[in-house]
């Protein structure tokens, strides 16, 4: 998602293992994982090779976990508790506060437990197992260094937590959804400058 490796490229086990100090077999077993989730395609006695990954793939997985995310907003709003509200009210502002420390990793994390904290309101395990999932090759990383993007993700959850706070469930459907329309377009717009894409791609 990063353009590190590009559509196309070879990704060799030796190779591979060797680059990340690993014996062959972790990196067998990563890339059988990322050939079952359509990531990487084999090549016979060539080793793997990277998928193509288009535009339209992009916006189908964001759309899938705006999807996902919506059900477990849904049901927040329907379980959460003002002691709750409070908790996310916390996340959020840690995760201010690692965005003015500017540390990218401390980003990362706070991002991750505030919605984690949320999804555990929502009492949908499965629902967030697939969420996890859907969210894995999301380069978390390229966000937390992007401050816009932070101060998007800040505001959005606070106008969420006052949803919730209110019973605004019209509200809890679109701050949802505009994270990950966000995520989408930041997305796109990194990878269009790295030049995987044909203009008409």
């Amino acid at each position: 998602m990063t353009a590190a490796i590009r559509p196309g490229d070879y990704v060799r086990m030796d190779e591979t293992a060797e680059r990340l100090g690993v014996s062959v077999t972790p990196v067998r077993e990563a890339l059988l994982t990322l050939r079952g989730e359509g990531m990487v395609n084999l090549a016979p006695h060539r080793g793997y090779i990277v998928a193509e990954l288009s535009r339209t793939d992009v916006q189908d997985l964001f759309w899938l976990q705006g999807e996902i995310a919506v059900k477990l907003a849904l049901r927040t709003a329907d379980a959460i508790t003002p002691e709750q509200v409070a908790e996310l009210e916390w996340h959020n502002q840690q995760l201010l506060s690692a965005l003015k420390s500017g540390d990218g990793e401390q980003v990362a994390d706070a991002e991750f437990e505030f919605h984690r904290v949320h999804n555990l309101i929502a009492s949908g395990g499965k629902l967030a197992w697939f969420l996890l999932s859907a969210t894995r090759y999301t380069p978390s990383q390229l966000y937390a260094t992007d401050p816009e993007w932070g101060e998007v993700a800040v505001d959005s959850h606070a106008k969420l937590i006052q949803a919730y706070r209110t019973g605004d469930r019209d509200q809890v459907v679109e701050q949802t959804r505009r994270q990950f329309t966000d995520g989408a377009t930041r997305l796109t717009r990194h990878l269009e400058t790295t030049g995987i894409w044909d203009p008409e791609n």
